[in-house]
């Protein structure tokens, strides 16, 4: 049985997303991605821990690819992302 708690490719838009590893690839078709730990979040940017330092990318121009601890990689559209990380939690979301 899955605890609630439990982060999941379905709960991640609901989940917190600090400290988990993330692949960032541009939606323009930039060629360079890059790959950190995720230190912060505000309602249109995340900022991701690189190796060379840190860096904000903005949610609704980016996808992300999230490295859950069970080890499986989810893909989300940025977009999805936008808004206050507290506001997240009572927004409907649709199940794809």
């Amino acid at each position: 049985m899955q605890s609630r708690a439990e982060l999941t490719a379905k709960n991640i838009i609901r989940h917190e997303l600090l400290g988990l590893s993330v692949d960032v690839e541009w939606k323009n078709g930039r060629q360079q991605k890059f790959s950190g730990i995720v230190v912060g979040e505000s309602r249109n940017m995340l900022s991701v821990q690189l190796v060379e330092g840190k860096r904000r990318f903005p949610k609704a121009a980016c996808i992300f690819s999230f490295k859950l601890p069970n080890g499986s990689c989810v893909k989300v559209d940025g977009a999805v992302l936008v808004g206050r990380p507290e506001d997240r939690l009572k927004r409907v979301v649709r199940k794809w």
